[in-house]
């Protein structure tokens, strides 16, 4: 959750331009709290890399705590706690350089979606960490049909990722913003508009097929198909209001990050399933 946090927390200090409130890095104003420069954009930007420093120490503690007793855990969760480390250390980077460079929208971008990244990688190694608790489905289908399904799940993450990194290219020019006042940089608003159309259609088709096919699944297809419909009218409102509440521009992107944890359990969960015990026979 601290996770999902620190993605709305940097939303929100983007929506109210405070990525530069602090002029320095890692401290503020040259103190660990900016107690006389405090204010709304001073303190988005300083909880903001609070958050990332708890999100930091605990994936640390999660590496060091899988190393020593890697032998009673699975063996994927040693180098997959070490990745996730590894990244929150280029996350860190990209922090700084986003404010020692003056938010440049390269890196802007490439922070949002490490941060993304790392979002999706948790929850793989939480459904993982559930144990083979749903490989005792009946058998009956083809196993075809379970490989199209892990086909369609990775691809679904993937597009919902792809889009994310639009998102995050378009928002780190404020690409929407200037195509509703001057019509310039519409090109990223309708690039935007046309991966949520494939994104969105994929994963409700996909939610749709999990909950007829796999009633294991229901739970978190549905949930799935939730978030991706209220991603989409998160979107459409965001632009009728022309971006006026900033508030609806972070739960955008929360619902982002959401979708992708869903997501990424769902692939794992399909993945752990072995091919000889497929999907659910509805006659």
């Amino acid at each position: 959750m601290a996770l999902i946090a620190l993605v709305g927390i940097g939303g929100a200090t983007r929506v109210m331009e405070a990525g530069l409130a602090c002029p320095d890095w890692p401290l503020c104003y040259g103190s660990l709290l900016p107690g006389r420069q405090m204010n709304l954009q001073v303190f988005l930007e300083w909880f903001h890399r609070l958050d990332a420093f708890v999100v930091g120490v605990g994936l640390l503690v999660l590496s060091a705590v899988s190393w020593w007793e890697r032998r009673q855990l699975p063996a994927w969760l040693p180098p997959l706690s070490l990745a996730c480390v590894l990244l929150v250390a280029v996350q860190g980077g990209l922090g700084a350089l986003t404010v020692l460079q003056l938010l440049p929208s390269a890196v802007v971008t490439a922070h949002l979606l490490t941060a993304l990244t790392l979002v999706a990688l948790l929850s793989a190694c939480h459904e993982g960490l559930r144990g083979d608790s749903f490989q005792g489905a009946p058998q009956s289908a083809s196993a075809l049909w379970s490989s199209a399904t892990r086909a369609t799940l990775v691809t679904a993450l993937v597009a919902v990722l792809v889009q994310c990194l639009l998102g995050g290219l378009m928002a780190s020019q404020w690409a929407a913003g200037r195509c509703i006042s001057s019509g310039e940089a519409c090109s990223w608003l309708l690039a935007h508009r046309l991966g949520a159309r494939f994104a969105g259609a994929l994963v409700l088709a996909l939610a749709a097929l999990l909950a007829w096919r796999r009633p294991t699944t229901r739970p978190l297809a549905g949930l799935a198909a939730v978030l991706v419909l209220a991603q989409i009218a998160l979107g459409v409102f965001s632009l009728r209001l022309s971006l006026a509440m900033p508030g609806v521009t972070v739960a955008h992107q929360i619902s982002a990050a959401l979708l992708l944890a869903v997501l990424s359990s769902l692939t794992v969960r399909g993945w752990r399933i072995a091919p000889n015990l497929p999907e659910m026979s509805h006659g």
